[in-house]
């Protein structure tokens, strides 16, 4: 079993998981690990594999093939009911029937704990999100916010070693989704237990998480922090899933120390590079909107053909040859629709990625 941070033997497993419905091949030779105490998510659009592995580890799936293991102890034979694990559902499937504190107790009144435990187990959940003045209501009269710590102390009242999150934020508001990120790592570091998250929400994914492991087409394109993810992404799909690079494509013609020139439809572009690129190969040269300064004497030029109001800045879309690029302008007023604007950037803040989008030239 691969070593967790420290040395130590990390708190989930999984290894070589394969997941097949039919013809379709959903998760395709999936590593994974967790470290106890740390927020992971999984990232990726609708189909690739993020959900599936959530419910293969919470035991609502069959594994085709490979093993988890939870605390060294192999978890496939184990039903969902006793795996150290909960699940919180997009639809919180809360009871409708019963109130707030007796849907937090209902999975230890069926353990058949003993009344005054349950009491007090309830009570400490409740006031952990913050709901211990609700117990007396119902489902139906709180709001989604308000439903989803009901689910949330439903899960932790059990004192899992591991908490599952299915897409667990979808169903609010903007506004409320901003409010539970924050509350949701504030809970995860008080429990001081292990989150694991999906979401296709790269937003989301930032706010919350100690790693992120970003998925496309059932494997596993990139693990890492944060910050790593978002400016060092290792290939073309990463850096267009997130936060949205402008990525101009070329052929890498030379390669060394960790940096790469790049030949494109704009001439070369040197920059440091993913692991992954190499001479003669197809590679992507990522600059990212707010990396890109209208000015004089840029070496990308093109023609405005948007902007867009965004409130603390503008999103400025400029045609360069086949090319749209963004740009954030944070100037009161942006340059004129139609107009004709020069482009530079700082090749010491930009990255090469490996590859290049289908259809990019």
């Amino acid at each position: 079993m691969a070593p967790g941070e420290g040395g130590q033997a990390p708190l989930l497993a999984g290894r070589g998981l394969h997941k097949r419905y039919g013809a379709v091949h959903a998760v395709r030779g999936v590593d994974i690990s967790l470290s106890t105490d740390r927020y992971v998510t999984l990232l990726g659009p609708s189909g690739c594999g993020k959900t599936t592995i959530l419910r293969m580890i919470g035991g609502f799936e069959t594994v085709t093939a490979g093993v988890i293991a939870l605390d060294g102890r192999p978890l496939l034979d184990t039903p969902p009911s006793r795996r150290p694990v909960n699940t919180v559902f997009q639809s919180y499937a809360l009871f409708p029937h019963l109130n707030v504190a007796d849907n937090v107790a209902f999975g230890l009144a069926l353990r058949r704990l003993p009344r005054d435990e349950i009491a007090r187990r309830v009570a400490e959940a409740l006031q952990m999100v913050r709901m211990d003045s609700m117990g007396a209501r119902r489902p139906r009269e709180l709001s989604g916010g308000q439903q989803q710590r009901v689910a949330l102390a439903r899960a932790i009242v059990n004192r899992p070693r591991l908490l599952l999150l299915d897409e667990p934020l979808s169903a609010l508001d903007r506004k409320m989704r901003k409010e539970m990120q924050i509350e949701l790592k504030d809970l995860q570091r008080r429990l001081g237990l292990a989150f694991l998250h999906v979401t296709h929400d790269q937003e989301e994914a930032f706010a919350l998480s100690d790693s992120i492991i970003v998925m496309n087409h059932g494997v596993i394109e990139q693990e890492g922090d944060p910050e790593t993810i978002y400016r060092r992404p290792s290939n073309a799909y990463v850096a267009d899933f997130i936060g949205g690079s402008n990525l101009v494509a070329g052929k890498v013609v030379a390669c060394a120390g960790g940096e790469a020139t790049l030949e494109t439809a704009f001439g070369p572009a040197r920059a440091p590079c993913a692991p992954g690129v190499a001479v003669g190969r197809r590679a992507s040269l990522c600059l990212r909107p707010e990396q890109l300064v209208i000015g004089v004497g840029g070496s990308l030029g093109g023609t405005v053909r948007h902007t867009v109001f965004q409130g603390a800045d503008w999103l400025v879309e400029v045609a360069a040859g086949s090319a749209a690029l963004r740009v954030r302008c944070p100037d009161e007023e942006p340059p004129a629709v139609g107009g004709a604007v020069s482009l530079r950037y700082d090749p010491a803040k930009a990255w090469i990625a490996d590859g290049a989008l289908a259809g990019d030239a």
